[in-house]
């Protein structure tokens, strides 16, 4: 008896060892990724964003997934100025977690444990076009004040009033018949503050497809070429890029869809983790609100380019690559970064960086039914494209679902053909074509306090209409 209750105690000390092993494995992967994000942030902050450390420290970092929000503020950063790199320790006996910055796509988080002289990149400034007349660039952006109305202008500034509305806001802009009729920012930020679209970002892939469609690059209702689908009897092989546009891929993972950790703050490629996922329903048949559909929907989309340079090292002309870069260069989106992940793969589900003012341009460029200075950047039909519902809707919420975008179709004192990128945080771009209107609200919410866009997008609307 005596043996076999000795026997039992070792079993459960056994037991008891491991599990306190994997609470530790479990803290310590918290650890690191509470660095990598607190990393990318500063980084994307001082250098995409222009912000000063302290309000990346009261803005960025507080609100925050409760998984790492106590965490991040115990941990030191240390700021590389002249190599444009953030380093942040999560453990002693590991290197630190590093996010480095490029000209092109703003920051990328590097893999836990990858050597700090792995990460060193040329430090080349950003061609910006800000003297050019608006939309172009800044200058005469703004309508003339005897133009102006004062009811706009008075509904436009109670987004500041957070017993109003709620959540925090960082800046307003309302644009109608092609100049800024009103526009604010918060103490700190100005019109070249760029904040973190969030899941507007979406909305902004969705953007980017569409240029690819227009180039002739790609079939959004073919078969998504996504490599690791390849091997014979994958049934992903044949989900479309419109599906996956569309969130009704009938993929599943291991969160409630708007989650990826591994990706944005773990350091992971786009390509290990989005593709990992089975699926759980016929593609089609489900709405299902997810990072990974955007995050494949675009890899499916690089991969119908054809390599960058040819075989002589020559670079092909410019439609013969994905280049989120020269796109937003054409629009005067000059303050815009669409970030990557260590392998190049973008990550446009969220990590994009933009000023309310380039937000108001992309919104611009959709007013114009995909024309800009000339140029057909969008397929004509490309705006009714992703503001028309197909497949699955959303079984809970106000708003139905296009194709990377929102819509507002059923929201009273709205016009029907509202449509709008919206963003954790409280990041909205609102475009509403037969007003010819575009409004951009940047906040920095938190989940218990969230901004209401329905309500000040209707009472923006009666103003206007007053």
């Amino acid at each position: 008896m005596q043996k076999k209750l000795v026997s039992i105690c070792a079993i459960a000390a056994l037991f008891s060892t491991g599990a306190f092993a994997q609470d530790e494995e479990a803290a310590r992967y918290d650890r690191a990724l509470a660095a990598g994000y607190k990393a990318q942030f500063i980084c994307s902050g001082l250098w995409n964003g222009g912000k000063t450390l302290a309000d990346i420290k009261a803005d960025e970092l507080t609100g925050i997934y409760d998984r790492i929000a106590d965490i991040v503020p115990a941990l030191a950063e240390e700021v590389d100025e002249t190599a444009r790199q953030v380093s942040v320790r999560f453990a002693d006996d590991a290197p630190p977690r590093i996010a480095v910055w490029n000209h092109k796509t703003g920051c990328t988080a590097m893999p836990i444990g990858l050597d700090r002289a792995a990460a060193q990149t040329p430090v080349v400034p950003r061609e910006l076009s800000d003297d050019r007349p608006w939309p172009m660039g800044d200058q005469n952006a703004v309508a003339p004040e005897a133009s102006r109305s004062a009811a706009l202008t008075t509904a436009a500034e109670r987004a500041f009033e957070s017993k109003t509305y709620g959540g925090k806001t960082s800046a307003l802009m309302v644009i109608r018949n092609g100049q800024i009729q009103a526009e604010k920012y918060k103490p700190g930020h100005d019109l070249h503050t760029a904040q973190r679209t969030w899941s507007v970002a979406k909305s902004i892939a969705g953007t980017l497809i569409g240029h690819s469609v227009q180039q002739e690059m790609v079939d959004i209702h073919a078969p998504a070429k996504i490599a690791e689908w390849q091997k014979t009897g994958d049934p992903r092989a044949a989900l479309t890029i419109d599906q996956l546009m569309r969130m009704s891929s009938g993929l599943i993972s291991d969160t409630a869809g708007n989650r990826t950790d591994p990706v944005y703050m773990g350091g992971a490629s786009v390509s290990q983790r989005a593709t990992s996922w089975p699926l759980l329903y016929r593609p089609g048949t489900r709405f299902r609100y997810a990072n990974n559909d955007i995050l494949l929907s675009v890899l499916a989309t690089q991969a119908q380019y054809p390599e960058h340079q040819n075989s002589d090292g020559k670079a092909l002309p410019e439609k013969h690559g994905f280049d989120p870069y020269g796109f937003f260069q054409k629009l005067g989106m000059t303050r815009t970064y669409a970030e990557t992940d260590w392998q190049g793969h973008y990550i446009l589900s969220s990590q994009v960086w933009t000023t309310a003012r380039d937000l108001g341009r992309l919104g611009m460029l959709y007013l114009n039914n995909g024309q800009w200075n000339g140029e057909q950047m969008l397929p004509e039909n490309w705006r009714e494209y992703v503001s028309t519902p197909s497949g699955p809707q959303p079984q809970e919420g106000k708003f139905g679902y296009g194709a990377t975008f929102w819509l507002m179709n059923q929201s009273e004192g709205t016009p029907k053909d509202t449509f709008a990128g919206f963003g954790n945080r409280g990041q909205y771009l609102v475009i509403i074509p037969s007003l010819d209107m575009v409004i951009v609200r940047r906040g920095y919410d938190s989940s218990e306090n969230r901004f209401d866009i329905e309500a000040f997008t209707r009472d923006i609307v009666a103003a206007v209409q007053s």
